[in-house]
């Protein structure tokens, strides 16, 4: 079904999903994206520069979260802007011996935050959590509302 402008509504819920993180994904986010810092990967690494563990890559997370907005719009080139704030890591554990298991578990839930009628685009504003606490704040996409 197709989403029209003129069926949205300010605080309108376009749904939640949860992000199953793993050590693998991040590995092979490393690839694609070319972030080898070891922060990433290395357990002893990321302790030894003060971290709770192996953290997930922001820009990981950012496209994590986006992903529910994707969904719900239909079509990832309507996606106009995506900004937001990183506020705290994602510590993922190694579940390397449990196939399957995520190391970590991303929370991501959004509502249009506003509505442009003349320029026919919306706001979605996400809620990006990780235990219970927020990951990103202010993370706001626009979409175009064709």
């Amino acid at each position: 079904m197709a989403i029209t402008l003129a069926a949205l509504t300010v605080g309108q819920d376009i749904g939640s999903t949860t992000v199953d993180v793993t050590r693998l994904g991040l590995v092979q986010y490393a690839g694609a994206s070319g972030d080898f810092n070891p922060i990433h990967w290395n357990e002893a690494f990321a302790r030894g520069v003060d971290l709770p563990g192996v953290i997930a890559h922001g820009m990981f997370t950012m496209g994590a979260a986006v992903q529910l907005v994707i969904d719900w719009i239909g079509d990832p080139a309507a996606v106009i802007d995506y900004q937001t704030r990183f506020t705290r890591p994602v510590t993922v554990e190694d579940t390397t011996a449990q196939p399957g298991t995520p190391g970590a578990v991303i929370e991501v839930s959004g509502v249009v935050g506003a509505v442009d009628a003349d320029n026919a685009t919306a706001r979605i504003d996400l809620t990006v959590s990780f235990g219970g606490q927020k990951v990103l704040v202010k993370a706001q996409a626009v979409v175009r509302v064709w």
